[in-house]
């Protein structure tokens, strides 16, 4: 009641604006990943299945997809679907299934995407998913593999620890075939295994979960090292601009470590 009230008075806009303010000349984040958690508790709350939620976060992407892009953020990588999340309900795997398939086609042909050149890719085990799936992040994929001046990775079907095993696997593979010696292995070779290594910044800087939960769940295992947390006690469908400018208003305020 209160937030629709604020909302109606024109709070929200003042204060986004007053954030806007804080955050435009100060240390931008070049790689912002975003754990978009809480879509199934949204839609409990509501008392609707699971994949309404899911559909709502859907509509969410595009948004946010655009406020990174104003803020000039180079790199953006969405956690849409786990490996864990293969094991929900046939049915809710299904309907997830169909609403990738319509935000996919909507983003293959999106303006957003060819305007800001948007290098567009998936990263996880991606033949695990329905063919459809598959062929459209391909077609995807191809379409905007020319452009180098923004990123968006949608991890799906994705997990840390199977990036890392993939990864091992095919430096393994290449060791066995003698195109690479054990004595080349180190951090900058295993990098360039990774399901991130097309990108000019891997390592993001700010990972931001939404619904407050505080954990990775497997996001990013490599790549988060140093990166800096931020957890939201917001569900993803509910999640604004606001939260956003805020998360890097933290950002900015924090001293970045190193190893230390």
């Amino acid at each position: 009641m209160l937030r629709k009230l604020l909302e109606i008075l024109g709070a929200y806009k003042l204060y986004e604006y007053w954030l806007w303010r804080q955050v435009k000349d100060g240390r931008m984040p070049s790689h912002v990943a975003l754990i978009l958690d809480g879509n199934r508790r949204w839609a409990r709350k509501r008392g609707a299945p699971p994949w309404i939620g899911h559909k709502e976060g859907a509509k969410k992407v595009e948004e946010v997809l655009k406020w990174c892009l104003d803020l000039g953020i180079k790199t953006i990588t969405l956690y849409t679907f786990s490996m864990e999340n293969f094991n929900r309900s046939e049915e809710e795997v299904h309907e997830l299934m169909k609403i990738f398939e319509q935000y996919l086609n909507k983003l293959r042909d999106s303006e957003i995407i060819y305007a800001n050149e948007v290098h567009v890719k998936a990263i996880g085990r991606t033949y695990l998913l329905p063919r459809n799936i598959q062929e459209l992040l391909r077609e995807i994929e191809e379409r905007t593999n020319h452009f180098q001046k923004y990123f968006l990775n949608i991890a799906i079907a994705y997990g840390g620890r199977a990036e890392i095993t993939d990864a091992v696997k095919r430096i393994a593979e290449d060791v066995k075939k003698g195109r690479l010696e054990v004595s080349e292995i180190n951090e900058r070779l295993i990098e360039k295994y990774l399901y991130t290594a097309h990108l000019p910044n891997p390592d993001p800087d700010l990972i931001i979960r939404t619904s407050g939960e505080e954990r990775l769940s497997g996001f990013l295992l490599w790549q988060s090292a140093y990166s800096e947390l931020c957890f939201l006690e917001v569900y993803w469908p509910d999640f604004r601009r606001i939260d956003l400018l805020r998360a890097i208003r933290t950002y900015q305020k924090r001293e970045r470590r190193f190893g230390r």
